[in-house]
């Protein structure tokens, strides 16, 4: 298949440049797609389930990858804790969601634009469908915050499980950076055999790096981030980035060597054609491979935002080569696979 990469060549040499078969169009999404911000999609049981950023937190599911239905939101009221801290606020950001400990895990966060006043809350859920007959989220209170006068910001929690079965909680925008915390595999909420906040990936002032989200892939683990700035419409610069290590508490490097908590990172997908501003990645393995999901903003569509998913695959050297988005159905994702 034509498609696009911004890696290329046996011996991992950097380049920017679209191949031959670049499809100039937004996204293969159909159905209830757009304003989706933040997108992550898990498999569970025949569907595709999709949490994004707003009121809250909305979700979306499919049978292909390809049409969407926008089916309820997470709560209809927020929890006591976010509205204590944050009156009135019903818009929450950047869901994850993750399966572990027989249990679906939602982290998501609450805070002002631009503010590192923050939170990172926790809702569980045995299923995700919402027929079955115990269907229901359930507040697990809150799992990190951080205030003004602290050095990180508590936003953009994802959830990558290593070796031997942990789960840690990769999260941070901005300020100091990337951060990540050891989950308690049974509560979901931090672990208190290891308190150690780790500092996995930074940038210098203005400090322009957020969206966290790591794998386990081979050898290797992958962090991926979101480099520059979003929520710009057209103006938007975000592009997503990526760096790996052999072990999950770093340190990571990109493909020059350079280390992220130097200001390193290689880049996965940029702006191109009306395609702009590509970032706060997550990577499906679902229906038999990896897929890079993320939100843009669409300059054919006055700028709105929507979401975008293309098969990733791995060269040679181990580093994710991003493929032409998709425009044809997925197979029927495996039953209660997670992400």
């Amino acid at each position: 298949m034509a498609g696009f990469s911004f890696w290329g060549g046996r011996g991992g040499l950097l380049f920017a440049t679209l191949l031959v078969g670049v499809a100039s169009h937004a996204s293969a999404q159909i159905g209830d797609v757009t304003g989706i911000h933040d997108p992550r999609i898990i498999a569970f049981n025949g569907s595709f389930y999709l949490f994004s950023t707003g009121t809250g937190i909305p979700i979306h599911r499919s049978k292909d990858l390809i049409s969407w239905q926008r089916i309820g939101v997470v709560f209809h009221d927020p929890p006591a804790w976010a509205n204590k801290e944050f009156p009135g606020s019903r818009y929450f950001w950047a869901p994850d969601i993750s399966y572990f400990g027989g249990t679906y895990h939602l982290y998501f966060a609450v805070s002002r634009f631009g503010k590192n006043n923050s939170r990172i809350g926790l809702m569980t859920n045995s299923t995700l469908d919402p027929q079955e007959a115990n269907y229901k989220w359930m507040d697990q209170g809150k799992v990190a915050e951080t205030h003004p006068g602290d050095d990180w910001n508590a936003i953009d929690p994802s959830v990558v499980i290593d070796e031997k079965s942990n789960p840690w909680l990769v999260m941070g925008s901005f300020w100091s950076g990337i951060k990540m915390r050891r989950l308690n595999v049974r509560t979901g909420l931090t672990s208190a055999d290891d308190p150690t906040v780790y500092s996995r990936a930074r940038r210098p002032p203005p400090d322009a790096l957020e969206a966290g989200y790591m794998i386990h892939h081979g050898e290797f683990y992958y962090l991926f981030v979101s480099f520059d700035y979003c929520c710009r419409g057209v103006r938007s610069t975000y592009k997503t980035m990526v760096g790996r290590s052999k072990g999950i508490t770093g340190p990571f490097a990109d493909i020059s060597g350079r280390a992220m908590l130097d200001g390193g990172g290689s880049l996965v997908i940029a702006s191109h054609g009306n395609v702009i501003g590509p970032g706060h990645a997550s990577v499906l393995h679902a229906a038999g491979q990896d897929w890079l999901v993320h939100h843009f903003y669409d300059a054919n569509n006055s700028a709105r935002a929507t979401i975008q998913i293309h098969p990733l695959s791995w060269n040679d050297d181990g580093w994710p080569v991003v493929g032409a988005a998709i425009a044809t159905p997925a197979t029927q994702p495996t039953t209660r696979r997670s992400n």
